[in-house]
C-alpha cells in the first residue's frame, strides 16, 4: 500500500510543518505502508528566516525545498496521477496556505494550484480518501470549493487555546461551502461520507506529543478507511 504525501516545502513559516511530516511518515510506516513524496514545482510564495521570522530577499522552489524533507525522494505533483497511491495525507505548515493556495493573504477569496486542486478532486471521485492536518483543511476546502462534494473540515477548536485566530478560520472554511467541526488537538474530525479525516495539530497551543498522537490519530483514522 502507497500513501501519499503533499508537501509546499520546508519549515512552519513558509512549507510544510516538518514535526508533522516526519509524524506522519512514522504512523504510515507503523501501518507497514510506503510514502509517495509530491510537491508542485513552482516558486514559493516568499522565504521566511525560521530563526528571526523575517522575510528574506532570495527566491526558493517548493519541490526542492520539499525535497529536503522527503531526503530527495519526491515526485513532481505533474507527473502524479491518483492511481499511484491508495490514500493522500496533507501536512500543515503555512506554506499549504501560501503555496498550494493564498489562504494566508486573501483567506476564503484565495486561489488554489491548480494541480493541486486537480489532485485532491480526483482522490475523492476516486473513493480515496484523505487526511488533512494543521492548515491542510483550507487546501481541501478550496478545492472543493464549487464541486459536488461538501466536506466536514476542522482546524481546531475555539474553547481551548491556540495561537491562531481559530474563528477567523472556521467561518473561512464555511465561506466556501464546507463545514467546520470543532475538534481539540486530542481529537480528530471524521467526514465519513467522503473519508476525509482533519486533525488540528499545531494549530492549537499543544507539545510536541500532544501533536505526534494527534497525527498518529488522523493516520489511524485513514487506514480503517483503506481496510
Amino acid at each position: 500500500m502507497k500513501i501519499g504525501v503533499l508537501l509546499s516545502g520546508s519549515g512552519v513559516y513558509d512549507g510544510s510543518e516538518i514535526q508533522e511530516t516526519v509524524f506522519t511518515v512514522l504512523a504510515i510506516a507503523d501501518h507497514g505502508a510506503e510514502v509517495l513524496f509530491m510537491a508542485p514545482n513552482i516558486d514559493q510564495m516568499h522565504v521566511i528566516n525560521h530563526f528571526t521570522g523575517e522575510q528574506m530577499n532570495e527566491n526558493r522552489n517548493v519541490l526542492t525545498e520539499s525535497a529536503r524533507i522527503a531526503r530527495g525522494d519526491i515526485e513532481d505533483l505533474v507527473n502524479i496521477n491518483v492511481n499511484d497511491f491508495d490514500a493522500l495525507v496533507i501536512p500543515g505548515g503555512f506554506g499549504t496556505a501560501k503555496n498550494h493556495t493564498t489562504w494566508a493573504v486573501n483567506g476564503p477569496e484565495a486561489e488554489i494550484n491548480e494541480e493541486v486542486k486537480s489532485l485532491i478532486l480526483n482522490c475523492l471521485r476516486s473513493g480515496k480518501p484523505i487526511a488533512a492536518l494543521c492548515m491542510g483543511p483550507t487546501t481541501v476546502a478550496k478545492a472543493l470549493e464549487g464541486s459536488e462534494f461538501q466536506a466536514k473540515l476542522s482546524v481546531g477548536t475555539t474553547s481551548e487555546k491556540s495561537p491562531y485566530d481559530i474563528k477567523a478560520i472556521a467561518e473561512g472554511i464555511n465561506a466556501t461551502g464546507a463545514e467546520h467541526i470543532l475538534c481539540s488537538v486530542k481529537e480528530v474530525s471524521v467526514d465519513q461520507n467522503l473519508r476525509i479525516v482533519c486533525a488540528p495539530c499545531y494549530m492549537m497551543e499543544a507539545s510536541v506529543l500532544n501533536v505526534n498522537d494527534n497525527v498518529k490519530q488522523a493516520i489511524d483514522q485513514l487506514f480503517l478507511f483503506l481496510k
